[in-house]
Order: structure tokens, then sequence, then C-alpha cells
């Protein structure tokens, strides 16, 4: 048994038991074909120990948002021979996560097979938590296994209300996304540093509210740079500024202050006349913006701070990018800093969690996914967990049927 909060598979007799598995397979289609298969591959150890333990998975997933009702743009039909392909196991497909049709199909499913039940947004319950829809949907499983951590901050039918239904447990990447993110802030090592990138302040409020109090430094890159640096009297010339949070932003510099936690912002900065790849560019100090140009990228200066400073951490929480990654050469200081980054976690120096579309986006860019230690998956859930809130789908695995 595990002396965790929530159970795990460890926890539970899955042999010849229908386990009723929640995952996040939200993936790109492009004309019906699967353009990123990374978070099916993220789902196939789960599945594997299932199987494995002599259970028979059936799989409820998400795809885009058909808003309530069927819609085949977003059937998940088209994934079937991608799990195929990653799980090398025959894969089954109901075209309803409910009713007759796949209450037969799971009834059918033979050892060592796998089901994959249509798209549980096709259902108005669904995202309404509609005791009526979990109560129909666990026809079909023994044993209820939510591993859809990034879909754990919605308050589902399939992501909790299941919960309350059956015998729930964690999956194995919930369970490690649980254990790197709490881990990353609650049994850190220290010194603990946080990058936090992006456009606007206005989306990671909360984040950067809490993580003053729990980190020893803050590095805020990207375009939402801009407003700290116009709070602290800076010119920032055409850039990307929320003028209406000057005050918070402002609050937040004081905080961090009076907490201890040393807030980083560029000392120099790389502007262009417009955000386009390869516009001409240049580095200035951060003093001298002119009113013409807007800022895109963090300069070389605050870049040698940076690294420092990740040379001196034990650990570092990386979310968002410093500077307009999309568009070279604007991705020279996330890339360069990211790849410091990897080289030190891989001697062992620095522990390296980071989440967020985004920095997954420009840590592959930087060609280093793989270097750090641990990579979320999740957007918006992994916001959510550093912001400190409780995760709906996380709180329900506590407090399910035993």
């Amino acid at each position: 048994m595990t002396d965790k909060k929530y159970r795990t598979l460890e926890d539970m007799d899955l042999t010849g038991r229908r386990v009723l598995l929640r995952v996040d397979i939200n993936v790109p289609l492009v004309e019906g074909k699967v353009r990123d298969t990374t978070r099916i591959r993220r789902i196939a150890p789960t599945v594997r120990r299932i199987l494995a333990a002599g259970g028979r998975p059936v799989l409820l997933a998400h795809l885009g948002r058909p808003k309530g009702r069927r819609d085949e743009a977003f059937s998940l039909a088209p994934l079937v021979p991608v799990l195929r392909s990653v799980l090398g196991v025959p894969v089954h497909f109901a075209p309803d996560c409910l009713g007759e049709k796949a209450e037969r199909a799971a009834a059918a499913l033979a050892p060592g097979h796998v089901l994959l039940l249509e798209n549980t947004r096709f259902h108005a319950g669904e995202e309404a938590n509609a005791p009526s829809l979990a109560r129909s949907m666990a026809r079909l499983g023994d044993i209820y296994c939510n591993d859809a951590f990034a879909a754990a901050h919605r308050a589902h039918a399939s992501t909790e209300g299941l919960a309350h239904v059956l015998p729930a447990c964690a999956g194995d990447l919930m369970d490690s996304e649980l254990n790197a993110l709490g881990g990353a802030l609650t049994t850190a090592q220290r010194p603990l540093v946080a990058l936090v990138g992006g456009a606007k302040i206005s989306t990671k409020l909360d984040l950067l509210g809490h993580l003053i109090g729990k980190v020893d430094s803050l590095v805020i890159g990207g375009a939402m740079a801009n407003s700290f640096l116009m709070a602290q009297g800076h010119a920032v010339g055409c850039s990307l500024v929320e003028a209406e949070l000057l005050p918070t932003a402002s609050g937040i510099i004081e905080a961090a202050a009076a907490q201890n936690c040393a807030l980083v912002l560029p000392c120099d900065i790389v502007v262009a006349p417009r955000l386009a790849a390869r516009a001409p560019c240049r580095v200035l100090p951060v003093e001298g913006c002119p009113a013409e140009q807007m800022i895109l990228d963090a300069g070389p200066q605050s870049l040698r701070q940076i690294k420092e400073i990740f040379q001196n951490s034990a650990t570092l929480i990386w979310n968002g990018p410093l500077g307009a990654f999309e568009y070279p050469p604007f991705d020279a200081a996330t890339t360069a800093a990211a790849q410091h980054a990897a080289y030190l976690t891989r001697a062992g120096r620095l522990v390296s969690v980071a989440g967020g579309g985004d920095t997954i986006a420009a840590l592959n860019v930087a060609g280093v996914a793989d270097d750090f230690s641990y990579i979320s998956t999740a957007g918006g859930a992994f916001l959510e967990w550093m912001e400190g809130k409780e995760l709906p789908g996380v709180a329900a695995l506590h407090r399910g049927p035993a």
C-alpha cells in the first residue's frame, strides 16, 4: 500500500477487472491525422501496468470543444491506429462513452486488449459534472483510474464525478505529475528559482503571488516583463503592456521585497520595430527603449544574470519563455537559458521542472526537452497547481469510495 492521500494502481486488485481509465489524449489533428503523439506516449506506462496486472483498460478521453453535442470533427476514432502503434496491443473503439453499444464493447473486452470510448464531451453532462452521466459511465468499469492530470483542474463527470461512484485511484502519469510538482514547491532543495514568462501578467497573477512566498528568486520574462519595467519608470516604446495592471506590478515588486524574494527583470533588452522573424534588431540598456521600438527578448547581460542564478540554485521551476521565441532571433535568450538549465541538470547540479504548452514548445526549439528533470504536459492544471489551488480531479481521489 502507498502512504499517499490517494490510492495508486499498486493499491488496487486489477485481475480480470475493467479499469475505466481517464486519460488526456487531447492531441492536435490535421486532416484527420495525429500531428503530435506526445500525450499518447505519456499514457502508455499506465495502460501497460494495467494490462500486466491482468486488468482490462477502458479509456475515457475528450478531444477539443464539441460543446456537448456529437461532432465528428472531434471524434476520437482517428486516434485508434496511433494507440495501437504506441501500445503494441489490439485497440478497439466504441462509438459512445455510455449506453448499450459501449456497455457491450466493455463487457466483451478480452485480456490484453484495450477499448477506447468516444469523446466524453459529446455529452452536455460531461462539463456540467452531471451525476447521472457519471453513473452511466461507471457501468463500463469496475475501477476508476484518473491518469489525466492535464484535465484535473476541471470538475467534469469523467474527471471528478466518477471518483465518487467507483473505487478510485491515480494512474502512473497522474502520480508522477503530483510527485514532481509537489516536490518542486513543498520539499524542494534550495535555493529555489522560478522563471515565469509569457505575454500577460493578467494570466499569471495568482501564480506570481503564490511563488513570491515560496521561492528564493523569481525571474520574469516575456512581454509580461514590460509591465514591470514600466512600473519601475522605464520607457518601453510600443511594446505590449497591460497599463491597467501597473499598480498590480508595483505591488508584486513590493511584496517580493517584503518576503525576501529576489525579483529579476531584464537589465538589457533586444528591440525591433516590429514582431516578425528576422526583423532588424539591436541590444540596448533597459533604460533606452526608443518610442518606435518594441521589446522582444532579454539581452545578453540579462541572460548572464539568469545563468548565474541557475548555477547558484538547486531547483528550477520554469513556465513561459523569456522572449518571442516563435520568431528568430527573439528565441535567443530562451534557448540559451534552457540549454544552460539542461546542462546543469545533466551534471546533477539542478532539479528542473517545466510545464505549459509554450514552455514545452520553447524547450523543444532549444532541443533540451528530454534533459529536464520533469516536464509536465499539463497547461491550466500545471498553473493552478503552482498557484496553490486545489484541483477537483485530484481532490476527488482523496474522497472516492473505498
